[in-house]
């Protein structure tokens, strides 16, 4: 399976992590002694599972290497303009590619294992869309400082992993469904409607399993998609926010160590 790693954020000055980033890719953020997008390119180079990677929002000369097949891209705009045009360069690269595996850049504590792991996942079924979620327990087991925030369902209460799979079709033949998405993404009634009122409002009273709540979503979207529980709280350990920054160089260097 084909990778894309994420990468194109820079950090204003009103964000959190300016001070640290100071105008510069907040992917090249220094986290023991790496930057914190070539931790997600080390597990990325071991994982038995991935053949190429593009990345999207470097260059070619920001120094990260990889061992599988590397490309570089620039920034398209926002998150989901630079997945699909990352689906595009991904088939341009291996046109018999059909699964994809999406990763960001900020979740440095990934593994060649986890990476597997989620593929395998992802093959077990044919969908359209992969989600990897993470249950509360899970997360602050692992990362008790965390901070996360979770959506309460009936049965669960979870938090979203920013490493997932969509198939190319998603792209290359699901254009109305793929422009709504995007038109939605800065609009909260938008997005909304996407979902469905009955949908949101089962969602906000927790009257709503999980596995009900993915089979209106998907069927409100039109397509094929599965939640896969992820038993790995690195999936969803994002850096967003400072204390989150100086989580992962505590964890990473003490991986260092070991």
């Amino acid at each position: 399976m084909d990778a894309i790693v994420t990468a194109g954020g820079i950090p204003e000055p009103e964000d959190l992590l300016y001070p640290y980033t100071q105008g510069n890719p907040k992917a090249l953020l220094d986290i023991s002694g790496k930057p914190m997008i070539q931790w997600v390119l080390d597990a990325l180079s071991g994982a038995k599972r991935v053949d190429n990677v593009v990345v999207i929002g470097l260059q070619a000369d920001s120094g990260v290497t990889c061992a599988k097949p590397l490309t570089f891209m620039p920034s398209q705009g926002g998150m989901l303009d630079n997945i699909r045009n990352g689906v595009h360069k991904v088939l341009e690269i291996n046109p018999q590619a059909q699964l994809v595996l999406l990763v960001s850049s900020d979740i440095p504590a990934i593994t060649s294992e986890i990476i597997d792991w989620a593929v395998d996942a992802a093959l077990e079924t044919d969908e359209d869309v992969y989600y990897n979620l993470i249950t509360r327990e899970v997360m602050e087991e692992r990362y008790p400082t965390s901070n996360r925030s979770y959506v309460r369902l009936k049965d669960v209460e979870v938090c979203g992993g920013d490493m997932n799979v969509v198939h190319s079709r998603m792209v290359t033949e699901n254009d109305e469904i793929w422009e709504k998405i995007i038109a939605s993404r800065k609009n909260a009634f938008k997005q909304a409607a996407l979902l469905g009122y009955d949908t949101l409002l089962l969602l906000l009273l927790r009257m709503i399993t999980l596995e009900g709540a993915v089979k209106k979503v998907t069927k409100r979207l039109n397509l094929k998609g599965r939640a896969i529980l992820s038993p790995y709280a690195e999936v969803g350990m994002d850096v967003d926010k400072p204390h989150q920054l100086e989580i992962m160089r505590a964890d990473l260097a003490n991986r260092q160590q070991a």
